[in-house]
C-alpha cells in the first residue's frame, strides 16, 4: 500500500503523520510506502521544522531527513490513499481531482475531524504528535 500525508507547508503535520506511521508500519513489519506533500510551495526541499523533528526524536523516531514537497496531480497515481491533514488541504486536494478514482483517495486523516496545525503555537507540537500517533496505530490496526 502506498500512503500520502498532506498538510499545508509539508513542514509540521504532514511529516509527522509520515514519520510515524512509517515508524509504525516498519514495528509491524508492513511493506507500505509512506511518504508526505503540501498544498502549498513555501517550504520545497526544506527540512521539516525543528519542532516537528524534535518531538519526534523524543519518541525515537528521525524525520530529519525528510523533504517538503509540493501536492501535484501525478501524485494521484502514484498513491492508494491520501490522507489529508485539515478541510482546507482536503478542498485543495480534491480540486486537482479530474476523476471519481482520483477523489476516492482522499480523506481526512482524523475521518471528521482536523489535525491542529502546530505552526504558531510551539507548544501544540507535542499534543500534535500524540494524535497523530494514535491516529496511525489505528490505520496500522486497520489496513493491515
Amino acid at each position: 500500500m502506498r500512503i500520502l500525508m498532506v498538510c499545508l507547508g509539508n513542514i509540521c503535520r504532514s511529516p509527522l503523520a509520515h514519520g510515524i506511521l512509517e515508524h509504525k508500519v516498519k514495528e509491524a513489519g508492513l511493506d507500505w510506502e509512506i511518504d508526505s506533500a503540501g498544498t502549498g510551495d513555501w517550504h520545497i526541499g526544506h527540512a521539516p521544522d525543528k519542532r516537528s523533528v524534535q518531538v519526534a526524536k523524543d519518541h525515537g523516531i528521525d524525520i530529519s531527513m525528510q523533504r517538503a514537497q509540493f501536492f501535484i496531480p501525478d501524485l494521484f497515481e502514484a498513491y492508494d490513499r491520501i490522507l489529508v491533514m485539515d478541510r482546507q488541504n482536503y478542498k485543495d486536494v480534491i480540486a486537482q481531482t479530474e476523476n471519481q478514482k482520483h477523489r476516492d483517495k482522499v480523506t481526512l486523516f482524523l475521518d471528521n475531524d482536523i489535525v491542529p496545525d502546530p505552526y504558531y503555537d510551539s507548544n501544540m507540537f507535542k499534543p500534535v504528535f500524540d494524535l497523530i500517533e494514535k491516529r496511525c496505530q489505528q490505520l496500522v490496526a486497520e489496513w493491515r
